[in-house]
């Protein structure tokens, strides 16, 4: 079993376990989380296959397996399906436990915000791991504003993203520092959390984000 693999079975492990659990029920909302990552998770897999073509980031084949999905190892593809998996039990558990609240937050702030980020991305349009995550960023920021202001505004949705940022931290420097994954300099600013690339940070932030959208799209429209 490689390296990448176990974190893979590590991340998903306890949710799955507890997915049966007779409060939380999750897996009766299974149908919601493979429409999100049949939607989200496909885009990233391909924008993944791609940067990993020009050479953005590699993978250590000492700590993947052998198999590869149009240039990705396996574990990066499961990569999609466990950590989507994860994020949304946390956000169903938290929203069956702790009562909503709307917070005031101006649309104002949050256009400003996708502005600023986007302005930033164009800045470093050569770095395209940089200017990738940054729009993807205030992609979801201009999308939920528009579509889906309560999730936003939602306490339990910024819980959610905070919370996953200590299992991300800690799952991103394993990756980073044995390494499993390696980041071509060309494609990121430089700056690391311990050995964390910081454009990992909003990576995270986009693709939870855009998971929960459309868990919330679809649980609520079929």
């Amino acid at each position: 079993m490689s390296a990448y693999f176990l974190i893979n079975i590590l991340i998903v492990l306890f949710p799955f376990a507890f997915s049966f659990e007779k409060q939380i029920k999750f897996y009766k909302n299974w149908k919601y989380y493979l429409l999100s990552i049949s939607v989200v998770s496909t885009g990233y897999i391909i924008w993944d296959i791609y940067a990993a073509m020009r050479g953005d980031w590699s993978f250590n084949p000492a700590h993947t397996l052998a198999v590869r999905i149009y240039g990705l190892p396996l574990e990066e593809i499961l990569f999609f399906v466990t950590v989507p998996y994860s994020s949304i039990f946390v956000y169903e558990t938290i929203c069956l436990y702790l009562k909503d609240k709307q917070l005031n937050i101006s649309s104002y702030f949050v256009f400003g915000s996708a502005a600023i980020l986007t302005g930033t991305a164009f800045y470093y349009v050569d770095q395209y791991y940089t200017f990738t995550v940054l729009l993807f960023c205030a992609g979801f920021l201009v999308l939920a504003e528009i579509k889906m202001k309560g999730l936003l505004r939602s306490r339990n949705y910024w819980i959610v993203v905070s919370l996953t940022y200590v299992p991300f931290f800690i799952v991103n420097y394993f990756l980073t520092s044995i390494p499993i994954v390696s980041y071509s300099d060309s494609a990121i600013w430089g700056t690391r959390v311990t050995t964390i690339p910081v454009e990992d940070f909003f990576y995270s932030f986009s693709m939870i984000s855009f998971w929960l959208y459309f868990y919330n799209y679809f649980k609520k429209n079929f």
